[in-house]
């Protein structure tokens, strides 16, 4: 049998870095940071100890690379072009539409940010990646700006809390969240036109969910 080209090899890694990733999110989801082990990401993904820590010496190195490609989705947001409200639009689609398809990663970084114990490691990874946080508050004020707010800080801060507290609400109900409806409320909101599609379709369960609770809570 001939040895395996260097192309060959190149793919089997890749192959086995995305293996064991989604191998660790699925459990840091599951079971948050503190109670994920290695040997549970080595088993689900199916590889030895050995391997996973050559590509990724910890559980720290392993969150690293999930919180980065989420952050990088989320800065693609910004590279729309068009109007502001246009480009207003694309933002807020953009962050719902993220966190809808990224619940796992929404609930591995909650797990870290709740436990008091693993916090600062959150809080490292949100340091090294400030840069990508520094570009979206400037991007949303300039956007801010551009449609003549009086105060295009002010605005930044508020859109930013609300689409937080959507991603949070995401992660924690998931399915049973009415994602579309608050995307559109978002659009009035801004005064911007109303879609012409759905996004993200809601599912059975957010509007038995919504007619269940008390008024003041989604």
């Amino acid at each position: 049998m001939s040895p395996r080209s260097a192309q060959a090899n190149e793919e089997l890694r890749v192959q086995s870095r995305e293996r064991i990733l989604a191998a660790a999110l699925a459990v840091f989801a599951e079971k948050g940071y503190h109670d994920a082990t290695i040997s549970e990401i080595t088993a689900r993904a199916g590889v030895s100890r050995g391997l996973l820590t050559y590509y990724f010496p910890g559980k720290q190195n392993l969150v690293d690379e999930l919180l980065d490609r989420y952050l990088d989705e989320v800065a693609a947001v910004l590279e729309v072009t068009g109007s502001p409200d246009e480009r207003l639009a694309a933002v807020i689609d953009g962050i719902v539409h993220t966190a809808a398809t990224t619940v796992p990663v929404q609930r591995m970084a909650l797990s870290l940010v709740v436990n008091p114990a693993t916090y600062p490691r959150f809080a490292a990874a949100e340091a090294r990646n400030e840069h990508r946080v520094t570009a979206l508050e400037d991007a949303l004020r300039d956007l801010f700006a551009a449609r003549g707010a009086e105060d295009p800080a002010l605005e930044e801060v508020l859109l930013r809390s609300v689409l937080e507290g959507v991603i949070f609400k995401i992660a924690v109900y998931a399915d049973q969240y009415p994602a579309e409806r608050v995307r559109r409320r978002l659009y009035a909101m801004y005064d911007l036109p109303a879609p012409s599609a759905d996004l993200l379709p809601d599912h059975p369960a957010a509007t038995r969910m919504r007619a269940s609770r008390p008024p003041g809570r989604s």
